[in-house]
């Protein structure tokens, strides 16, 4: 069964040294995999590849992978394909939480942990808001995370209109565009312990997702903690949307559209579909970011931008096909 996730690998491998070519200093593809092959090395291919492109292709894999496996959760969960895991109220709270810090004048390097703890914090309200007995009411989450999410939206309205007499306007503007430039090893690593943390919380839901598919009484009935899982469901979504935020600012349609490619090319067993959603998302952002990087070179388009052209009109086709998640 693992066997059909290996070409799925190989096409991320493929595209991230793909990505690796793009670049201000054009590198031939021998020198890309010199460098790699000797990454002590001193000399200037060696620095650029190491040292610039490789963390941001692994930056923006990361997020790619986070958000598709978010997504991939929750819709697994709430049984409906047009869930993304900003629904959580990740994505706005995070933004809301950035602007106001810009705007006070908190450094720009303490921008990405105040989005990932305001993102988290987020989640946390729209549980609490969802909350019946022992579990969460999937209608209530839904309408909590929209709600919050335009309430959020208008205090970053509001911080941008403040904003307009200084600096920190381009630079709220530059954020939730999504970007990962500028990116390096360490912000990567920060991420780690938070998707290991999610990864723990997500393997013993999986069995659980499989037999949600076909409803919370059915799942009861047959001995599923469901309360328990939906737990697990929405603290591993929230903390890998919260770490995407953190790493790239906002970039949305991730987590919509390549739960539906990955259910087509794997099936819906969570088993096979999460680490496929993952390769998938991973090779997704990659792709786009080394497109952002060439489509208006010397300048950059934030990837934000180009995401949401290709996922808005997905997201219609998919409403108006109306078919259901699997």
């Amino acid at each position: 069964m693992a066997l059909r996730l290996v070409p799925l690998g190989l096409v991320v491998f493929a595209v991230a040294f793909g990505a690796l070519l793009v670049g201000g200093a054009p590198i031939p593809a021998t020198a890309i995999a010199g460098a790699l092959l000797h990454p002590h090395h001193s000399g200037v291919d060696a620095v650029i590849v190491w040292q610039l492109r490789l963390p941001r292709i692994v930056d923006v894999a990361f997020v790619g992978a986070a958000l598709a496996v978010a997504g991939t959760l929750l819709q697994g969960l709430l049984r409906n394909p047009l869930v993304d895991p900003y629904l959580t109220g990740v994505s706005a709270g995070a933004a809301a939480a950035i602007a106001l810090g810009l705007l006070a004048g908190v450094s720009p390097a303490a921008t990405p942990a105040l989005g990932f703890v305001a993102g988290l914090g987020t989640a946390v309200l729209v549980a609490a808001l969802a909350r019946r007995g022992s579990g969460l009411d999937a209608q209530r989450l839904i309408l909590a995370g929209v709600s919050l999410s335009a309430f959020f939206s208008a205090i970053v309205a509001l911080a941008l209109v403040r904003a307009q007499s200084s600096n920190a306007a381009s630079s709220i503007v530059a954020w939730l565009a999504g970007s990962a430039a500028g990116r390096t090893w360490h912000d990567v690593a920060l991420c780690i312990p938070y998707a290991a943390l999610a990864a723990a919380l997500v393997i013993p839901a999986v069995p659980a997702l499989n037999v949600l598919r076909i409803g919370e009484a059915q799942a009861r009935g047959v001995g599923v903690n469901v309360e328990r899982a939906q737990w697990l469901v929405l603290a591993a979504s929230a903390l890998l949307a919260a770490c995407s935020v953190e790493l790239a600012g906002m970039i949305g349609f991730v987590g919509l559209i390549v739960p539906h490619a990955g259910r087509r090319v794997v099936g819906s067993d969570a088993r096979l579909l999460l680490p496929a959603a993952a390769f998938m998302g991973a090779a997704l952002c990659i792709l786009a970011d080394a497109v952002c990087r060439t489509i208006v070179a010397p300048a950059e388009l934030p990837i934000g931008v180009l995401l949401a052209f290709i996922g808005v009109p997905v997201f219609l086709w998919l409403f108006l096909r109306g078919a259901p998640a699997r």
